[in-house]
């Protein structure tokens, strides 16, 4: 058999294939709570064959929302996510729940007046256009607020049955905010060097692993770029993966880019610039798409497994398993990956458009992936009922039922 379909054991955890399913939004939460279309998706991928499936985006907190929508860890959401996980267990893969706050990188209006909070005072592009255009400093009452809020949100996900957390050090989001030196331009112990904007994302990592103890699997997703001038490079980021190392994550997920700033360095292939515009529910927003779009949100080339060049550079360095993420799409791709040291591979676009994907390739029904990387699904996942693929007439037949019935309204049960 394959390597890709042998089990891999992750701190206490055993997964049953070393394919995961990355975090990706899936616009499935009904006012902060999950939906039973969301569990029907989830679902769906783990009876496709992944490993593991990533429920994505949940915030730690009602202020470290990106919207308002955005699904919440409190306690009133652990019976229904208990649904989904146990839901996701029958169908016989294993569930990660990602964890993050959004900083100053919000368009949640429900912040009021005071706005969204980073590391620095700085301009919130994402929220420009929603009347929030800046966000403040967090001082450090609100730091160890957010610190107390990652573990609180961590020990709650075991409580709903998850099997592992993904604590999101990527992407843009505070803890990436951190990171980065092109957000980062605090002049106390939280900024300037690499060793001071790293503090806080190591304190909140050794918060949370204090509060789950030795053998409960916490993943990290982290940049190996930021895509930016003047961003975190490779070479931090090998730096912050020996720093996670010493504090005994499980495994880190190496990607790359800011949602707000270059968020198709990761997606790259296709731009839907016009369908983003379609589904964008402010007239100001689109306005600005239309004007400013083409040079705000330029077309990155897709290229097979693009990250591996960077992802090697981090294998060679570290000795805790490695997440790749990137351009996987082929069992050719995959297989190789595995040969080249890296534990896991976390697979996206491909697998929306073919849940089952993984199951096929392990009977040796298929090779390749039908995904041509076109990105329409980063505009559809902002449609009533969520993420479908636009090449897959049967996805939008049965979204559009769900919607008829209001099914992606209802709350897992």
């Amino acid at each position: 058999m394959s390597s890709v379909f042998s089990p891999f054991t992750l701190g206490r955890l055993v997964l049953p294939s070393r394919v995961i399913k990355t975090a990706t939004y899936e616009g499935m939460a009904t006012d902060g709570a999950p939906s039973e279309v969301l569990k029907r998706h989830h679902v769906e991928l783990a009876e496709g064959g992944v490993g593991m499936t990533t429920v994505a985006y949940a915030s730690v907190s009602p202020e470290g929302r990106t919207f308002a929508e955005q699904m919440v860890m409190r306690p009133e959401n652990v019976a229904p996510l208990q649904a989904l996980t146990d839901a996701v267990h029958a169908a016989g893969a294993a569930a990660m729940l990602q964890l993050g706050h959004a900083g100053g990188f919000s368009k949640n209006t429900e912040l009021g007046v005071r706005g969204p909070a980073g590391p620095s005072l700085g301009f919130n592009a994402y929220g420009a256009l929603s009347g929030m255009p800046v966000a403040r400093a967090m001082n450090e009452d609100e730091l160890r607020r957010t610190k107390d809020d990652f573990v609180r949100a961590a020990r709650l996900s075991f409580e709903a049955g998850f099997d592992a957390i993904e604590l999101h050090l990527g992407h843009g989001y505070l803890l990436s905010q951190f990171l980065s030196p092109h957000r980062n331009r605090r002049a106390d112990r939280y900024g300037g060097a690499l060793e001071g904007r790293m503090r806080y994302p190591l304190e909140v990592v050794r918060a949370v692993r204090a509060a789950l103890g030795p053998e409960a699997p916490i993943v990290v997703k982290t940049n190996l770029e930021d895509g930016v001038k003047g961003g975190l490079g490779v070479e931090e980021c090998i730096e912050v993966c020996r720093a996670l190392e010493a504090e005994g994550v499980s495994a880190v997920v190496l990607s790359g880019g800011l949602v707000s700033h270059s968020a198709f360095h990761l997606l790259r292939g296709g731009r839907p610039l016009a369908s983003m515009i379609e589904v964008e529910k402010s007239a100001v927003q689109k306005l600005a798409l239309r004007l400013f779009g083409p040079v705000f949100v330029p077309v990155v080339p897709y290229a097979p497994t693009f990250f591996l060049p960077l992802a090697r550079q981090v294998r060679s360095a570290v000795k805790l398993p490695l997440v790749y993420v990137g351009g996987a799409c082929s069992l050719a791709e995959l297989e190789g990956l595995c040969d080249e040291g890296f534990e896991l591979v976390a697979m996206g676009r491909a697998l929306l458009r073919e849940p089952d994907l993984l199951r096929r390739y392990a009977r040796g029904e298929a090779q390749e992936a039908r995904c041509t990387h076109c990105n329409e699904c980063v505009a559809e996942m902002d449609r009533p009922g969520g993420v479908a693929c636009r090449e897959e007439p049967w996805q939008l037949a049965r979204r559009a039922q769900e919607v008829a019935e209001r099914k992606h309204l209802v709350v897992c049960r």
